[in-house]
């Protein structure tokens, strides 16, 4: 054993590999990448890697693995799980052979998200055993647990670590390299009888894990990762049970205190009944403190129900604790003094932080999104248009003075959104945004939906080379695989013209005087068309010298700054200046600026 310093993600993924991980898959998404990417940077040959085209194709290739008695692990963030319901669902009937970790990174905030989902409550949608660590030392820790529960029930089972877990840092204890597990597999046994799922067979599998859960239930509540605290006191009359992140923070601010019952719940669902049992009794009330949805409350009001137990459960259906966002350790210290009865003084020892600064976020200086909405946004000019967008960086495009992104729902959903636009008002000219990565893990059926149903739309690809939002992994357009294999790329205009585009054009977003040419020609015609607006992301690329603006030709009409919002282009004392350390060079406010006062970089060098 050895002591290094971690984050969460890295945690998880060393304790995989010390747990004998043989697959691992899945689609990036923030809190969850950097578990995948640690893999595969500490693997063995052993050991596979993929970034898939989305989630449920992640899931289904580790189902494989995983039928053939080998440990996998499947990496998402919260509504990447939506993607992989489908064979979730089916799974949790059918189960595994080997032990199947799904790792559901959930956002409270949300901080990256487009929602709150608390993975807990799909557990108990799904039926499936679901782990939830409060630290990096427990969270590299229950990995090997998690898998060894998995094999022993025959199950996948969910693996719950939130933002905080994930990209927090601490020094914890590994296991030495030497003393990795090896795990052997027998390979996939034939028998249709249990991995063909019919009606029959689910239904019979359904009574078996309902059968299963109530055992879980029992197991954990042995589990002594929940654990009581202080685990001898009796004389308590006030409880607080608490979950993930949260308990660090409670026990962050109970230090040098007199505590009361606090009860730490690892396995949401199911639930441990026993376990709650011993931690009620004798208790007049309790606080429910955890993020997003009340889960552990639910189940406390459950409990006291069916056993008749008078102990007021508080929490966020009482308004106890926020309903929505992160906790925090302020924000538990709030709850928590009002719950015990804390004074007034005692209370703002444990509030007083200073405010952080506003930081909103924006396209990066020299991002082509940029330039490829401009070019739209100054083609379409005096036009009925709606611009349906999608999840990536360039949702950003929404932000004010660019304004061009009207709707954005999820993966993949501008594209059919553009279709019913259209249907409804004819009129509009609509235009669909997704980026490369997108366009793979979930675009490209809603193009065959607009062929095949006769649209009249404008798919628009920003191609920037990259899964940029996430840090920068490889898709099947760049080429490359996380294996380090050079393979051939997927050719998007290929695709496109084979599912049935006839139009496809290609052009440089930065050069827009001929970009905005294309949008209108392209726009004008009928049916579904496409551009390809191709240009590297400003991050993977060497930025050019900085451009300056020449105060003698400069009018101060800021129109560089009105129209693209670029960070690199500032106001001092009053003046259009040029940020020198955020400058790429690539020119784009030359084009724009009327009076060509904008020298140097790209364009002129």
């Amino acid at each position: 054993m050895h002591t290094e310093f971690l984050m969460g993600n890295a945690a998880i993924a060393m304790g995989a590999l010390a747990a004998g991980l043989r697959l691992i898959s899945g689609y990036p998404g923030t809190p969850s990448t950097e578990v995948l990417e640690t893999v595969a940077k500490h693997r063995d040959d052993g050991v596979y890697v993929e970034w898939s085209v989305n989630e449920k194709a992640a899931l289904e290739l580790a189902a494989g693995a995983a039928y053939s008695g080998a440990r996998t692990m499947v990496t998402m963030k919260q509504v990447g799980l939506n993607v992989a319901s489908d064979p979730l669902m089916s799974l949790a009937y059918v189960g595994v052979k080997g032990g199947m970790i799904i790792l559901v990174a959930d956002d409270p905030g949300p901080i990256s998200s487009q929602t709150e989902q608390d993975t807990r409550t799909f557990a108990a949608y799904s039926k499936l055993p679901c782990f939830d660590p409060s630290s990096v030392q427990e969270a590299y820790e229950m990995v090997e647990e998690a898998f060894a529960f998995s094999e022993k029930y025959h199950t996948p089972v969910l693996f719950r670590p939130t933002t905080r877990v994930c990209h927090g840092y601490a020094s914890i204890t590994v296991k030495d390299r030497c003393a990795w597990q090896q795990c052997q597999t027998d390979g996939f046994q034939k028998d249709s009888a249990k991995w063909v799922i019919f009606p029959r067979l689910a239904y019979c599998n359904h009574m078996q894990i309902e059968q299963r859960n109530e055992t879980l239930s029992e197991v954990f509540s042995a589990y002594d990762r929940n654990r009581l605290f202080p685990e001898k006191q009796t004389n308590c009359k006030k409880g607080i049970v608490t979950h993930g992140i949260s308990f660090s923070y409670l026990m962050e601010m109970m230090r040098d205190k007199e505590t009361p019952r606090i009860w730490k719940v690892t396995t949401p669902f199911p639930f441990p009944e026993q376990a709650a049992l011993r931690f009620l009794n004798g208790l007049d009330e309790v606080l429910c403190v955890e993020e997003l949805d009340p889960v552990i409350e639910r189940a406390l009001l459950q409990i006291c129900g069916k056993y008749h137990l008078s102990t007021k459960i508080r929490g966020k259906l009482t308004h106890d604790i926020a309903a929505a966002g992160e906790n925090s350790c302020d924000s538990v210290a709030s709850d928590i003094a009002a719950f015990l009865g804390w004074n007034q003084l005692e209370k703002e020892k444990h509030l007083f932080v200073p405010e952080l600064p506003v930081r909103p976020p924006v396209l990066c200086a020299g991002c082509p999104h940029r330039a490829s909405f401009f070019a739209v946004k100054e083609a379409m000019k005096g036009k009925k248009t709606v611009y349906c967008g999608d999840i990536g960086c360039y949702t950003l495009g929404n932000a004010m003075p660019l304004d061009m992104v009207d709707t954005c729902l999820c993966m993949g959903a501008g594209v059919n959104m553009a279709q019913g636009f259209q249907r409804i008002a004819p009129d509009t000219v609509c235009f669909a945004f997704v980026g490369d990565s997108t366009f793979f893990a979930s675009a490209i059926t809603g193009v065959v939906n607009a062929v095949y149903n006769q649209a009249n739309m404008t798919l628009v690809v920003l191609d920037n080379s990259t899964t940029a939002m996430t840090g920068h992994q490889p898709h099947p357009g760049t080429g490359k695989t996380m294996m380090g294999q050079v393979v051939e790329k997927v050719d998007i205009e290929a695709v496109l013209r084979g599912i049935g585009v006839d139009v496809v054009e290609t052009a440089d977003p930065m050069q827009l005087e001929s970009a905005v040419a294309c949008v209108r020609r392209v726009a004008e015609l009928e049916g579904v068309k496409a551009i390809i607006f191709r240009s590297p992301c400003a991050v993977l690329i060497k930025s050019k010298q900085p451009v300056q603006v020449d105060e003698k030709i400069c009018i101060q009409c800021k129109k560089c700054i009105r129209t693209l919002g670029c960070p690199g282009i500032v106001l001092r004392d009053g003046k259009v200046q040029i940020e020198s350390t955020l400058c790429t060079g690539c020119g784009v406010c030359s084009q724009v600026c009327p009076k060509g006062a904008i020298r140097g970089g790209d364009l002129y060098a």
